[in-house]
């Protein structure tokens, strides 16, 4: 007994995607998220398998926690309680600090101001 199917090296198909006749042997199978899917596509509406859809399928390790962690102490160190490592000014109601009286330097305050605007039409 020979092969059950014939040559197909003329065989006329319809691509998947777009629809064009194209030659059997031309057409390409897709692959979505390294599963091979009964779709045929030409190599114009043909695409390697994305990796971004392969997310989660592969273990990842990636450890974020540190053995033995020290207390950051160079606020202290670096001389002035304003002038430290850490001296992040955070922004809220609604711009730049609360209304403390100046008891903290922010330079996250905005200014403004008001003026006159004179138009004349010549």
């Amino acid at each position: 007994m020979g092969n059950r199917f014939a040559s197909g090296k003329n065989s006329i198909a319809t691509c998947d995607r777009c629809g064009f006749q194209y030659k059997l042997k031309q057409l390409k199978e897709l692959v979505i998220k390294t599963k091979r899917v009964n779709i045929l596509v030409c190599p114009v509406c043909w695409e390697p398998d994305q990796p971004q859809l392969q997310l989660g399928m592969y273990p990842i390790d990636d450890p974020q926690a540190v053995r033995n962690p020290r207390p950051d102490t160079s606020y202290v160190v670096s001389g002035s309680e304003y002038l430290g490592s850490r001296d992040i000014q955070w922004g809220w109601n609604p711009v730049g600090m609360g209304d403390d009286q100046g008891l903290t330097p922010n330079n996250l305050k905005a200014t403004g101001l008001i003026g006159t605007v004179t138009i004349s039409i010549t």
